[in-house]
């Protein structure tokens, strides 16, 4: 197995639709970020890869972007497996300079088969939104969440899978305000506007994790399943709250810079 994922990592075309999935990721993010600012001055949508997704699907040669956006994911997600087996940034000829101490044992190997579940699922969504079929996010959410209600072992389940949405965003958070994620670029990556973009896209993103992770919670204690709709329900609990609407605009802000950090992402990444 391991010599499989060797000889995978050496090959330029799969490093770089490794990328091309990072640079699909930063356009959701934008979407998602556009979303959020149009329901802070009263529009609608999903704020989610779901109402992102959906809007590619409207678009003229939507379709294609669609299907596009399913092979970067999908060849992003083979390369968080490799990762997973053979240790961070694979692509690597020699360890490169980074900014700080690296982990390269289990729990980075355990953090690369997280992401590479997070594109499968991305590259599935795009998939179901390219065939016609797509869902928000927020109703399977809902829906997954009211049949696991039905049982005492489910509700259990429902949080545990919260805590863990809550234990991400914390570590979404702390890797931004700490500035960790300057070891996955190389050097030349790392210019003032491209370390305060990561900051702030790292902990806005941890944020509506940690948001996302309470409302399940919420939801299998009150067993209110409609309470488990993800992100967009955290983003959306905010518009209740006194200065929502500042807030909805500086969430915006926060996942367009995570956007547009995976933009850096896409060239400057070490892989």
């Amino acid at each position: 197995m391991s010599e499989i994922a060797e000889k995978a990592a050496e090959r330029t075309w799969f490093e770089n639709a490794a990328r091309a999935g990072q640079f699909a990721s930063g356009c959701v993010h934008i979407l998602i970020a556009y979303i959020i600012l149009r329901l802070a001055f009263g529009g609608g949508g999903n704020a989610d890869q779901s109402g992102a997704l959906g809007i590619f699907a409207e678009s003229a040669g939507g379709r294609i972007a669609l299907w596009l956006a399913v092979i970067v994911f999908a060849a992003l997600a083979l390369w968080r497996i490799v990762e997973a087996i053979l240790g961070p940034h694979p692509g690597e000829s020699r360890p490169s300079n980074s900014h700080g101490d690296e982990d390269t044992g289990w729990t980075d190997r355990a953090k690369a088969l997280g992401l590479a579940a997070v594109y499968i699922a991305f590259a599935y969504s795009a998939a179901q939104f390219a065939l016609g079929h797509g869902q928000s996010s927020g109703q399977q959410n809902a829906g997954l969440s009211a049949r696991l209600m039905g049982s005492t072992g489910g509700k259990a389940l429902l949080v545990v899978v919260g805590l863990v949405v809550i234990a991400i965003g914390g570590y979404h958070i702390y890797k931004g305000a700490t500035r960790r994620f300057l070891d996955d670029l190389k050097r030349g990556g790392d210019s003032p506007l491209i370390v305060w973009s990561g900051v702030i896209g790292y902990v806005a993103k941890g944020a509506a994790l940690t948001g996302a992770g309470v409302l399940v919670i919420v939801a299998a204690v009150r067993a209110d399943p409609a309470k488990a709709t993800g992100i967009d329900g955290a983003v959306k609990t905010l518009a209740g709250l006194p200065a929502g609407q500042l807030l909805l605009v500086l969430a915006a802000f926060g996942i367009a810079a995570y956007g547009f950090y995976s933009f850096v992402m896409a060239r400057h990444a070490r892989m």
